[in-house]
């Protein structure tokens, strides 16, 4: 099965400056919007605190749980409705952490009990984080993605050249950066789930980016007096039907997980969702045509031996 035609001739690597624009201004974006917040907004996986998930029987407002929780000077805390509208349930967020899980959120069920009675809600999740956890956590998370970078490029350097390496990492670093930006955009929790995200949209990235530098290998073999920008080109062309594919079938995978998985991975499936996008046009538009400017300052032997 092939959605585009064998033959096609995309001027893909003309394209490469108003590409690298769009890039670099999304990059700004999310640089900046990372500034303006202050970083990504950690959630207690990172920041620490405690995170309670309540369901009311009733119909409940946000106002009227923060209402109830002035009682224990909890005012303050972060509330936010969790899954459906019809579900009634909300997620209590606050900084303050304690060792005993019935400590707090025993404080906070006496509080709610007060304000809507007896059995009008019931506490469906706990969750505590010491401060030094998840800061820990913090670390190794970011730690985690920094090994894989560097393993990828050992790797790429290894199997193919440096230039290509190269391509590759500053196709992923772009990936990452811009993922972890539109969720500071849109005020998205940064949790331990969303690590996990970036380091599946950084396999994912990776291995169709190998497949155009596969490609482009061979064909630099084969067409010894074709330039390299006419090589990268036609050897993107080639491998285009298999990318859209690829790509289109696993955010069938995603767009499911994302309207019918629920609210638990619902952010999960979100960092996906963007990362699977913005990989499969970096694998095209980013990694391929890095090789060319690094050619530019840098000539291979290909290139020095004419």
């Amino acid at each position: 099965m092939e959605l585009i035609k064998p033959g096609i001739n995309i001027n893909i690597v003309g394209r490469m400056k108003v590409a690298a624009i769009c890039s670099l201004a999304m990059i700004i974006v999310s640089i900046l919007s990372l500034i303006l917040h202050g970083g990504p907004r950690f959630g207690i996986d990172f920041a620490g605190g405690t995170l309670v998930q309540i369901q009311f029987q009733e119909d409940t407002t946000v106002n009227e749980i923060r209402s109830g929780l002035e009682k224990i000077n909890l005012e303050g805390s972060t509330i936010q409705q969790f899954g459906y509208k019809d579900n009634n349930e909300f997620l209590i967020r606050t900084e303050k952490s304690t060792s005993d899980l019935k400590g707090l959120s025993g404080e906070i069920e006496e509080a709610l009990t007060a304000t809507y009675g007896k059995d009008s809600f019931d506490v469906r999740r706990v969750e505590i984080v010491g401060p030094k956890v998840g800061k820990d956590l913090r670390q190794k998370g970011i730690k985690a993605m920094f090994i894989a970078l560097i393993g990828i490029l050992i790797y790429i350097t290894w199997r193919f050249e440096f230039r290509y390496a190269i391509g590759a990492i500053i196709a992923l670093t772009h990936d990452v950066i811009i993922t972890v930006g539109v969720f500071s955009l849109l005020d998205k929790e940064f949790t331990l789930p969303i690590i996990a995200a970036l380091l599946t949209i950084i396999g994912y990235s990776l291995n169709d980016t190998i497949v155009v530098f596969d490609r482009i290998r061979e064909n630099v073999r084969k067409s010894r007096k074709q330039s390299l920008q006419e090589v990268i080109n036609s050897s993107i062309n080639q491998v285009l039907s298999r990318t859209f594919l690829t790509s289109g079938t696993t955010l069938l995978v995603v767009l499911a997980l994302f309207f019918l998985g629920g609210a638990v991975i619902h952010d999960f499936a979100f960092a996906l969702l963007v990362g699977i996008l913005v990989g499969t046009y970096s694998s095209v538009f980013i990694a391929s045509p890095t090789i060319l400017i690094w050619e530019t300052f840098k000539p291979s032997k290909r290139k020095r031996g004419k």
